[in-house]
């Protein structure tokens, strides 16, 4: 079988679709790079906080080795220039490992001192202890401890964005390198994993009306295994319908055909002979066998579809009183039948209580029909129905062949095999179990068959 899905235009052809593992794969690239990206931002975050960390240790480190340094300095360039009104610029060998930007300032902001580099006003920021930024500077600040001077050290912020530039590019650009390969390697690893699939869809094309048997795939996955069991069960489910309708339409065909034509041969016969009264009898007769039959054999389809059958509390001495009861209208079986119930409380079944009354009145029938003599009819704790005949009996080797269809032991040929085989379908659907014994347990002779049902 061949399965397509219907979208908003209609039956779209299978090439046009997108298969499982392409949008697997986009999905899982759009996460994973998603999820890169959020990890590559984050660590951006941090190395860019100890970027600015490590700086701002450097400006500690040098501020307070230097500043004893440059008032040394400062204190040296005023005796040689004592009348120096602007801010005195050290020589550039004071400190000579590196370019250091600072000034030395008094309480007034006024620049007394400064590097080359440093510009000749102050810093606009406040003249207090710590860290603060003005473009394009990072500045720390530090008071001396005996003198009203204030030591500034500034770091340019453009090398500070600048290392953090290279540490996001060293990042970024690996990440869109790899970013082919992974698409590549997830998509491999979706087709590969996603194999099993295609195996299952193409063991459920493979399946038609006459080959319903189970899939058998070893090595599922857990997911896709709970798939194949209940496709496996659908199937049976199918093969069972199946088998239902093609049984009934064999039963059909082997019990309904001698009627029909006893019943045509009589009509015939009755308009041979001018619609006498015996013909016309004989041929309603004929035609009851008819209708007693077909309806037997709607029971038995019903009884081995399952599908009706329900599960509920059942009263079984109300059940069997309902079919005593029916029983009972006809006077030939008035005085044969007799109803026997325990004396305390009821007992409760689990079953449907529509298919036991089918169950129980098959039994009564044949009872009636093939026992010749008093039916008893008795509902036993814990939970069991019994019916119970003292005619004749049956032979050990008819008994194991009761349950089989058409097989009939009567005499007369008048009835037919259904009955005992709607029992034991019912009786196995229900969950239930069907003894039959020939004579009964006590007796001389006579036949018996227990329904024994589960306690509700």
């Amino acid at each position: 079988m061949n399965f397509r899905f219907l979208g908003q235009a209609g039956l779209e052809p299978l090439g046009r679709r997108d298969s499982l593992a392409g949008r697997l794969t986009r999905t899982l690239i759009v996460w994973v790079g998603g999820v890169w990206l959020l990890c590559v931002l984050g660590v951006v975050w941090y190395v860019d906080r100890e970027i600015n960390h490590n700086f701002d240790n450097e400006l500690v480190e040098v501020s307070h080795r230097m500043f004893e340094m440059a008032v040394q300095e400062l204190e040296k360039l005023r005796h040689e220039n004592p009348d120096a009104r602007s801010p005195l610029i050290a020589p550039p060998q004071l400190f000579s490992t590196d370019a250091v930007i600072y000034q030395v300032v008094d309480t007034h902001e006024r620049v007394l001192l400064r590097s080359a580099e440093a510009p000749v006003d102050a810093f606009d920021v406040p003249l207090a202890p710590g860290f603060a930024n003005t473009e394009p500077w990072r500045i720390y600040t530090v008071r001396h401890p005996s003198r009203d001077l204030f030591f500034q050290v500034a770091d340019p912020l453009d090398e500070r964005r600048t290392a953090l530039n290279r540490t996001l590019l060293g990042l970024i650009i690996p990440l869109g390198a790899v970013l082919p390969l992974l698409a590549l390697v997830l998509r491999n690893v979706a087709r590969t994993e996603l194999r099993v699939l295609q195996q299952l869809a193409g063991e459920i094309e493979q399946r038609s009306g006459t080959d319903l048997r189970p899939i058998q795939l070893p090595g599922l996955p857990k997911e896709l295994r709970s798939v194949g069991d209940h496709v496996n069960q659908l199937l049976e489910r199918l093969s069972q319908s199946l088998d239902v309708e093609r049984a009934l339409a064999a039963n059909a065909a082997h019990e309904l055909r001698t009627p029909l034509a006893a019943a045509r041969l009589r009509l015939q016969t009755a308009l041979e002979h001018d619609l006498k009264r015996d013909e016309v009898l004989a041929a309603l007769e004929a035609l009851q066998v008819l209708g007693h039959r077909t309806e037997k054999l709607l029971q038995l389809s019903r009884a081995e579809s399952g599908a009706s059958l329900t599960r509920a509390k059942i009263d079984l001495v109300q059940l069997a009183g309902t079919v005593a009861q029916e029983f009972w209208q006809d006077p030939r079986a008035n005085e044969r039948l007799k109803l026997k119930v325990p004396e305390d409380e009821p007992p409760m079944a689990l079953g449907d209580v529509d298919a036991l009354a089918i169950a129980l009145r098959n039994l009564i029938e044949n009872a009636l029909r093939y026992g010749n003599g008093r039916v008893v009819i008795e509902v036993m704790a814990p939970c069991t129905l019994s019916v119970r005949d003292f005619g004749p009996g049956v032979s050990p080797e008819q008994l194991r062949t009761l349950q089989q269809r058409h097989v009939r032991h009567g005499s007369d040929r008048a009835g037919y095999g259904l009955g005992l085989s709607i029992v034991v379908t019912i009786v196995e659907k229900l969950g239930a179990r069907l003894e039959l014994t020939s004579p009964p347990h006590g007796a001389a002779s006579g036949f018996e068959a227990r329904i024994v049902l589960r306690p509700a």
